[in-house]
């Protein structure tokens, strides 16, 4: 009998319009806008991990919108006039409430488990070969905050039945989600709240690093106090007197002091790199992570080759390995730089994208002239790296001309830089052998250094 009323409720109830508009418009967001999360090694499609974090960034809008419809659905029985009836009936009222609450509940989490599982479908027929258990928690937490964010919205809406609590709730759970908001931009979180306190939203920036997931302590905090939230919400939708709407409140206050006593207070201890992920897989002198490790066969041969004609022009002081970069650092700043290792960032689109020979060009260009300014999708950088790495190469490969690595943009500053570095291509062929050999040392002291390699190979001071 319940099966059958349940089947009703999830047919002719506002259910599974809720489950719609949380799968629509997640999907409609990330498809219809061309975003970052298009891009790099922490592309959606990309990781386990990316893909659970950017799905659940999809709480941003997906929470408030819940806990509407979860609240407009709870209005459903003051609306009818139906309030005095059915509480006469010999029902019990927790079997009352759970039929509309289990239908709003299963439509929620369907439609997130669907949004997960395009995700997955996407991951598993690319080219990830790294599969980390830990994606699991992050979007089943996700879908816990769903599920109880609507059973709370419902219990609201029968204690206060207004035709103005939905549009409120979704009010408040917009501000608190912009409130406890926290960016990713620097090496730590950081936001307007103390961490423990911004944690409580179950909401995620969008992954920038691919080899970062959330923390044990995260995930077991932001649980209990959902689980809080959704037994405050069903004791609501149960709640006949004022006592028992009072007692309701219990649940949420227990859980979030739970919540509060585990959530980490440092926010290095939020995002936390997975070490599986991170640890290097090695081909002779050439080593990824695990989670990159389908770049390795193609990667490979091309670094050996760029380590043996690094060493045929810088000899003793030429790096003997090719390694990709793990550091963490925030947005914009500078790389972490070694004369003895070529590093390689898989999220600069120019290594991303290369094979063959093209892919040892760069790799010599990244063993003489290493830039410290990131080149990534979401940062930009190479206006004068490049150029110069640019004439690195070329001199070391041999070419009777400048190659550039990429085709020059054509604003006017970029014109204007590889103007400087043609002029600076003429003066370096001109001078004799051991003296071209000498400047491309320099360049490569400067490069290290974080000065502009460009203005050694002109011979001017640089900056």
């Amino acid at each position: 009998m319940n099966g059958r009323v349940l089947g009703i409720e999830l047919k002719r109830s506002a259910a599974p319009w809720a489950g719609l508009v949380i799968l629509g418009g997640s999907l409609a967001f990330l498809y219809l806008i061309n975003g970052l999360w298009w891009y790099g090694t922490a592309a959606w499609t990309a990781q386990w991990t990316s893909m659970a974090l950017t799905t659940r960034c999809m709480l941003a809008f997906g929470w408030p919108i819940a806990v509407g419809l979860g609240a407009l659905h709870g209005l459903r029985d003051s609306r009818s006039r139906m309030t005095e009836l059915l509480t006469t009936t010999p029902r019990p009222a927790w079997r009352r409430a759970a039929l509309p609450a289990g239908a709003t509940a299963i439509s929620l989490a369907a439609a997130f488990g669907l949004l997960v599982v395009w995700g997955a479908v996407q991951v598993a027929l690319g080219s990830a070969t790294y599969l980390p258990l830990g994606w699991l928690p992050i979007s089943l937490v996700a879908a816990l905050a769903l599920v109880a964010g609507a059973v709370f919205g419902m219990g609201v809406a029968r204690a206060l039945p207004s035709v103005l609590t939905p549009p409120l709730l979704v009010v408040v759970f917009l501000m608190l989600n912009v409130l406890l908001r926290q960016t990713t931009d620097g090496v730590l979180p950081s936001g307007f709240a103390p961490n423990r306190l911004a944690l409580l939203s179950p909401v995620t920036e969008m992954p920038r690093e691919m080899l970062l997931t959330l923390s044990g302590a995260v995930h077991l905090g932001q649980t209990l106090w959902l689980l809080g939230l959704l037994a405050t919400g069903f004791a609501l939708l149960v709640a006949a007197t004022r006592r028992a709407r009072l007692l309701a409140v219990a649940p949420v206050l227990a859980g979030t002091a739970l919540a509060l006593l585990i959530l980490p207070a440092a926010a290095r201890d939020t995002y936390v790199v997975d070490r599986a992920a991170a640890a290097l897989v090695c081909d002779g002198p050439v080593c990824v992570t695990q989670a990159n490790r389908s770049h390795l066969p193609e990667l490979a041969p091309r670094g050996k080759e760029a380590l043996r004609l690094l060493h045929d022009t810088l000899g003793d002081q030429a790096p003997t390995w090719v390694r990709e970069e793990t550091a963490l650092r925030a947005i914009a700043d500078e790389r972490q730089l070694s004369g003895a290792v070529v590093l390689i960032d898989l999220d600069d689109p120019l290594i991303a994208h290369a094979a063959g020979a093209e892919l040892t060009r760069l790799l010599v260009a990244q063993g003489l002239t290493p830039n410290c300014e990131p080149h990534t999708t979401r940062e930009g950088g190479g206006t004068v790296d490049i150029p110069a790495q640019s004439i690195a190469a070329s001199w070391a490969l041999g070419d009777h001309r400048l190659e550039p690595l990429q085709k020059p943009d054509t604003d006017v500053y970029s014109q204007r830089t590889w103007a400087k570095a043609e002029a600076a291509w003429e003066k370096l062929t001109e001078l004799s052998p051991g003296e071209q050999r000498s400047r491309i040392a320099q360049v490569r002291t400067a490069a290290l250094s974080c000065k502009n390699e460009l203005a050694a190979l002109t011979g001017e001071t640089s900056p």
